[in-house]
């Protein structure tokens, strides 16, 4: 039993202690990327496949860049090239792979429940990197160890969560995450934009954003996901801005100084402007280069790797 079970679908059914010991694992494979030879054998003969059925660069790369530093051999598939296209299910996509002997799988889909429903059917290791409105596990995880990087600390601290909070698989794995690791939550954004009852996640709401300002420790600002919405969820996107964009003139009233997180990728000029994105309290490079670590952290965990990768640390891949 390495800690997390067989799958890691949400941050949702995971305790405060796992939490801590995907980050506490991901602390010394940050070491790892900084090396000469950025590679350590910990999962050597290891068989990953990347099954992307949504769009995405970022956490495919990373993913990709965590599986090649744990020396795994890793296979993307799209579905845009794949049987899927075809008319193949799910689950016979994933059970043709397993035939090939495969241990794991990393799966981004556009179905909510679609990583835990295929994680009950096959017997090699499922991980969710996104499954429609419902959660996205390692983008949180990597925020979190971002402000843990910075504060020192997760609890206690007042984080707001700003923007398309109704479309964000990100905005639910966050606020799972750093309210079982005993953070202060809020949410901010259009109210056409915000889940309803989403207090009952222990959250609360500040209509205004200059309001979220003031209170925060950290600002995790969402990109407005225009390609999930129909018409009608706000007049434009320069009202949005002018409304909702986090910019440097409402920065600069907050009464200290916040620290920035994005989730990418941005809309410069809508839910955040360029000179914030690139000032000096955003960490949205450091989020990307933690992103790698959490990942690494959380394929040698389900792989079976003990807590406090000592042995798989050892030495450099020659």
């Amino acid at each position: 039993m390495t800690g997390l079970g067989k799958d890691l679908v949400g941050l949702e059914p995971l305790s405060a202690e796992q939490i801590r010991l995907i980050l506490d694992t991901a602390e010394p494979f940050k070491e790892v990327s900084e090396r000469a030879i950025k590679k350590v054998p910990a999962l050597r003969g290891k068989t990953i496949v990347n099954l992307f059925f949504e769009a995405s660069t970022r956490t495919r790369i990373s993913f990709e860049f965590a599986e090649k530093r744990l020396s795994a051999d890793s296979v993307n598939v799209a579905a845009s090239g794949s049987s899927v296209s075809k008319g193949e299910t799910l689950v016979d996509t994933a059970k043709n792979l397993e035939a090939m002997r495969i241990d794991m799988v990393v799966i981004r889909h556009g179905a909510s429940g679609a990583a835990q429903f295929l994680g009950q059917r096959i017997a090699s290791n499922v991980i969710n990197a996104g499954d429609g409105k419902h959660e996205h596990p390692t983008q949180a995880l990597l925020d979190l160890l971002t402000l843990r990087d910075r504060f020192g600390r997760i609890e206690g601290l007042k984080i707001a969560i700003c923007g398309d909070v109704l479309h964000s698989r990100v905005a639910r794995s966050n606020i799972w995450g750093l309210t079982k690791l005993g953070a202060q939550v809020a949410v901010c954004g259009p109210a056409t934009l915000m889940p309803r009852d989403i207090e009952s996640l222990g959250v609360t709401v500040i209509p205004r954003i200059e309001d979220a300002i003031a209170w925060a420790d950290a600002l995790n600002v969402l990109r407005l996901q225009l390609e999930r919405m129909t018409a009608g969820f706000i007049p434009s996107l320069r009202e949005y801005n002018r409304v909702f964009g986090v910019t440097s003139e409402r920065l600069a009233r907050a009464p200290k100084e916040l620290l920035i997180l994005h989730p990418g990728p941005m809309n410069r000029g809508v839910e955040i402007d360029s000179d914030v994105a690139d000032g000096p309290h955003a960490v949205i490079l450091p989020q990307v280069t933690n992103g790698v670590a959490v990942r690494m952290a959380v394929l040698y965990l389900l792989a079976g790797g003990a807590p406090g990768p000592g042995q798989a640390m050892g030495g450099e891949e020659r």
